[in-house]
Parts: C-alpha cells; sequence; structure tokens
C-alpha cells in the first residue's frame, strides 16, 4: 500500500505547485494588462529622447534629428495587417514628406532581425527602431500590455526642428495616415495650423 501512497502524494504535490504556478501566472498578467499606461506627451512638450537601433544595427537618437521635422511612428508589429498598410504608405508618399524637410522614423518592439526582414520584403527605405524593453515606447504613452505580451500602440508624434512635439496622433488610420502628415506638415509650412 505505501507504494501506491507515495507516488500519489508525489502527484498531488506536482498538481498542487503546477495550480499555484498557473493562479501567481494569471494574477500576474492580470496586474501587467491593468498597469496605468503612461500618459502620452503633449504638443509643445519636448519629445523625449531615445537611443535605439535600427533594422541594421545602426543607434539613432532624437537628436539625430534636430534641425529638421520628423515623423516618429509606433506600431504593433512588424508584417502585419495593419502595420505593412502603414510603413507602406509611408513608403509610397517618402519623397513628398522629405521634400517638405522631414525624416520618417518607426518605433516597435519587434528585435532588429524582425525589423530587418520586414524591410527588405516591403523595401522600406526609411529606420525601424528596436524597442526591445518598451522603454521609449511607455515614454511616449505608447505601450500596451495584452496579457503577457508588450506591443507599441499605433501613435504617431510630429516632432519639429527644435525637438519639441507639434501635433500627436492617437487615433491612426493605416491606409490615410502617410497623407494626413503630408497635409499638416503643408499647413504649417504655409503658416496655417491650429
Amino acid at each position: 500500500m505505501t507504494g501506491i501512497i507515495q507516488p500519489v502524494n508525489l502527484l498531488l504535490h506536482c498538481a498542487m505547485k503546477t495550480t499555484f504556478l498557473l493562479l501567481t501566472t494569471i494574477l500576474l498578467c492580470g496586474w501587467w494588462a491593468n498597469a496605468p499606461a503612461a500618459e502620452p506627451p503633449q504638443a509643445g512638450q519636448p519629445a523625449p529622447g531615445f537611443t535605439l537601433p535600427d533594422q541594421t544595427g545602426k543607434l539613432h537618437s532624437l537628436t539625430d534629428y534636430r534641425g529638421s521635422w520628423l515623423v516618429l511612428y509606433f506600431y504593433p508589429k512588424d508584417d502585419t495587417p495593419g502595420c505593412i498598410k502603414e510603413a507602406c504608405s509611408f513608403r509610397d508618399d517618402l519623397h513628398r514628406i522629405e521634400r517638405l524637410g522631414a525624416k520618417v522614423v518607426g518605433i516597435s518592439l519587434d528585435d532588429t532581425e524582425s525589423h530587418a526582414k520586414f524591410a527588405r520584403k516591403y523595401h522600406l527605405p526609411f529606420p525601424l527602431l528596436s524597442d526591445h524593453d518598451g522603454k521609449v515606447a511607455d515614454r511616449y504613452g505608447a505601450l500596451t500590455h495584452l496579457g503577457i505580451v508588450k506591443l507599441a500602440k499605433r501613435h504617431t508624434y510630429l516632432i519639429g526642428p527644435d525637438g519639441k512635439i507639434v501635433k500627436v496622433y492617437l487615433k491612426v488610420d493605416p491606409s490615410r495616415h502617410s497623407r494626413e502628415i503630408i497635409d499638416d506638415l503643408e499647413q504649417r509650412l504655409l503658416g496655417k495650423h491650429d
């Protein structure tokens, strides 16, 4: 009889340990999902600094873009439908955006290898920065948690040549966002803005 009791006790011990770990994970996931997100910086505030690697491993800092307009767009995930549409729209409109004195930089939590594949596949000629720990997305109020998965929200910041945020886009339609940026840049350069 003792030969049967020991395996049963071991089985019960393992089941209790697994249940404890599962409950702990569920509680932590629930806490992360409900963790308060940082407030996005507002127009007129200095843009939070960053230094992140792009798809080739080259480091980019906010200060590298001082003196020109910067379209800093956060997106959830490489090679997903909305992100493809948004990135390809920026690609197709890049010459118009650059003629207006602006640079385009994308940021997600994907690693540099994922960014390299995404950029190669869709011929994206602008930097895609890897914010693997989400710290930059958090400073821009663009970090979200889906259970234990962290993603960047689809937010964009138009940053002026002086390093201050000029406009914040928190509700982005990926299919027309680059056109919206072009319209806003044209209005600002003509002196007509809100």
